[in-house]
């Protein structure tokens, strides 16, 4: 008699395939798994029959955006999540207390909303004993280096005009040692690029992590290139992490579009070599979207707008290169075949990148994976409600954030005034519209852990305590959703993963509470029990 591998009964199955039970929860008391396969909602025999006691049973979750070997190398950096520059100065002395003269203290994740103000060189001199220090600013988008950094750099005393970036000056002209978006990239000489041993050993470090949290799968939102890749061979240290068996997680990569060139194939135009797109490799790891910045950052006034930040009147950010510059790179990438995942934050980038999905997908007959393209923007953060209209129409999937709202909500409600807060980071408005909304975290931007952001999907809540966006909150079903349906639906992939239907990958949570059932106030608390990858447990508390 045929026998499955394993057994899970006397739980709660929440498959959230519409198919097994009729409604949104698709709720059975059992599953079974043979292969790494789901094949059945009933008891089968199997080899081994897991009791699990009245737990909670859900698709895995998958990070739709984040970054999985930046993450992995920050839990080595000094923590620079503090709410003062006393605090930031004092992290940064005890770490360089601990180094030779010669060697560098490397830290991340400062807020300026928080600290007041943004470090300087002299602090971080002071603070670091004169050593070569760089700090990374929590939203990615810009860091402040030491006077021993701008030396090394040229830019002890003058500064350099860079497109799409910016190097920030005092009122002498004299570099504070703050660098803006693309300015970040002059750093590369210097600590470009990381080894790929080392990208491996992050990689695996964060995976490790991730599985805790309940993480099945994610997408990695840049690889290879620009201010923010690690290596240009990046997509060899994923390789070689999976083929070592230290690749704990399914990983989907974003490759970004600086690595693009012309391939001599009209039919491509630009791409990778050999024709690599969209969509090559298996299960645990492929080739997704090309990633396009577009433009910066909210809390630190680099989103490109259409009106003046509300605490910074005359700013209004910028785009990270020239208009048709970026219209270009977005329709040759999809000329070629591949899906475009654009960062875009204010609403003035998100009205250049619609237009240009627009004008690719009327122009350009689609050669990709599926269909149609799913194009996507990363981010969609100050969207107006003509925005969220015009995505439905042309079928672009958002990718918002809803774990900003609580650790870096009330920077973005002090950046755009009561009148445009209601249009940041929206979610049930996209519901609404009829897009599909997937969950993502940006880490290390923020904290990642997917309980935390179906938490904060539902309350809506900055750090404060303040109300974000009241309107936008999400039922816990329906953040559930999009931490596992949506995000699958938003790589392509909602045939293979998403759900627990029959013939999908058996890639799931077991929780000790439902999100979608406990009190909303609680989901944050949940406690993850056990993680299974393919049919495995790659976790269990």
């Amino acid at each position: 008699m045929l026998e499955a591998d394993l057994l899970l009964r006397h739980a709660r199955i929440l498959t959230l395939d519409g198919a097994v039970a009729g409604d949104d929860r698709g709720e059975v008391s059992a599953l079974t798994v043979l292969g790494d396969r789901v094949v059945a909602h009933e008891e089968v025999p199997a080899r081994r029959v897991l009791d699990l006691d009245g737990a909670v049973v859900v698709p895995g979750f998958n990070d739709a955006h984040q970054h999985m070997a930046g993450f992995g190398l920050s839990l080595t950096e000094v923590d620079c999540r503090v709410s003062s520059l006393d605090e930031l100065y004092e992290a940064v002395s005890a770490a360089a207390a601990q180094r030779p003269s010669d060697a560098w203290v490397i830290g991340s994740g400062y807020d300026d909303n928080k600290t007041g103000a943004h470090p300087t060189r002299e602090g971080l001199d002071r603070a670091a004993g004169g050593r070569r220090t760089w700090i990374t600013h929590t939203s990615g988008h810009m860091c402040v280096v030491s006077s021993a950094v701008l030396d090394d750099l040229g830019l002890s005393e003058h500064p350099v005009d860079v497109p799409g970036g910016l190097v920030v000056v005092d009122p002498t002209g004299r570099p504070t040692g703050l660098l803006q978006e693309t300015a970040q990239s002059l750093l590369n000489p210097l600590v470009l690029p990381v080894p790929v041993d080392d990208l491996v050993t992050a990689v695996e470090r964060a995976g490790r992590h991730y599985l805790r949290e309940g993480i099945t799968s994610v997408t990695e939102a840049g690889i290879g290139g620009g201010w923010i890749g690690k290596s240009p061979v990046e997509l060899a240290a994923y390789q070689r992490a999976y083929a070592d068996g230290r690749l704990p997680v399914r990983v989907e990569l974003m490759i970004a579009s600086d690595v693009l060139h012309r391939t001599g194939e009209d039919e491509l135009r630009t791409g990778l070599d050999l024709g690599l797109r969209t969509g090559f490799g298996d299960d645990w790891l492929r080739i997704g979207s090309v990633k396009v910045f577009s433009d910066g950052s909210l809390i630190g006034h680099t989103a490109a707008m259409t009106a003046d930040f509300a605490d910074t009147p005359g700013q209004r950010g910028y785009l990270q290169a020239g208009a048709d510059e970026l219209r270009g790179t977005i329709i040759d990438a999809h000329r070629g075949g591949w899906r475009v995942a654009t960062h875009a934050i204010g609403d003035a980038a998100i009205d250049l990148v619609l237009d240009a999905y627009a004008e690719a997908q009327a122009t350009i007959p689609w050669t990709g994976p599926g269909p149609v393209p799913r194009h996507r923007i990363e981010h969609f953060g100050v969207a107006r409600p003509d925005q969220v209209a015009r995505c439905a129409e042309l079928g672009v999937i958002p990718v918002p954030q809803g774990r900003f709202v609580n650790e870096i909500g009330d920077g973005m409600r002090r950046a755009l005034g009561p009148e445009r807060t209601g249009w940041a980071y929206r979610q049930r408005s996209l519901l609404a519209a009829g897009l599909v909304l997937p969950g993502s975290s940006d880490r290390p931007v923020v904290q990642g852990p997917p309980l935390l952001g179906i938490h904060d999907l539902v309350n809506q809540r900055t750090a404060s305590g303040a109300p974000f966006n009241p309107d936008e909150a999400l039922t816990g079903l329906e953040a559930l959703r999009a931490y596992t349906v949506g995000s699958a639906y938003a790589s392509g992939l909602e045939d293979r993963k998403g759900t627990l239907g029959l013939g999908k990958l058996a890639d799931l949570t077991v929780l000790a509470d439902s999100p979608a059932d406990c009190e909303p106030s609680r989901i944050a608390e949940i406690e993850v029990l056990a993680t299974m990858v393919g049919g495995e447990f790659g976790w269990q508390r």
